[in-house]
């Protein structure tokens, strides 16, 4: 059974929107890389699939560990819950039916890890207590403002580990208490 987690970058006042104070440095960059490349699969909001749509088109600009990474992303089998999107990229399946039995359906299917990608979506997941983890990743930057991590309220956690990850970056990983 595949276990469920979710994990983004965020500010030390926990806010995951992109700002320029949040720069991915070299390490955690090529963290992500390996994290993506060890999925099973992707789950995606759509508003976090269309930010990473971008990794579908090659930029010429890009350096060897973004195409490192956009190379990775395209191999991840992607499942993108959307009420208002009528298709969706390669790779990817749209999905507009019942959240709870397609995740479900997912988790029994697949072995490994499946990553949740919005705070959207992962609070309805959170609500429907299909989430295995939580992996907050601390910028040491404050906003002030933008999209909290938890979109709804925290549930009880319980703190498994934490770890250095790079320019400055802690991971919290937490399990529902």
């Amino acid at each position: 059974m595949a276990k469920l987690v979710f994990g983004m970058n965020q500010s030390l006042d926990g806010y995951v929107d992109l700002h320029p104070e949040m720069q991915v440095g070299p390490v955690l960059f090529r963290h992500w890389t390996e994290h993506v490349r060890a999925l099973a699969a992707s789950l995606y909001g759509r508003r976090m699939y269309e930010t990473m749509r971008y990794w579908d088109e090659d930029d010429p600009a890009w350096d060897a560990a973004r195409r490192d990474f956009a190379m990775a992303w395209r191999k991840q089998p992607k499942w993108v819950f959307s009420r208002s999107l009528k298709s969706v990229g390669p790779n990817a399946t749209l999905v507009a039916g019942d959240l709870a039995a397609m995740v479900r359906g997912l988790k029994a299917r697949l072995a490994g890890e499946i990553a949740v990608s919005g705070p959207e979506l992962a609070q309805s997941l959170t609500e429907l207590g299909l989430i295995d983890e939580y992996r907050l990743y601390f910028h040491p930057v404050v906003l002030g403002r933008g999209m909290p991590f938890f979109a709804g309220p925290r549930p009880p956690l319980r703190l498994m580990a934490s770890e250095p990850v790079g320019e400055g970056v802690i991971r919290l990983s937490y399990v529902p208490a």
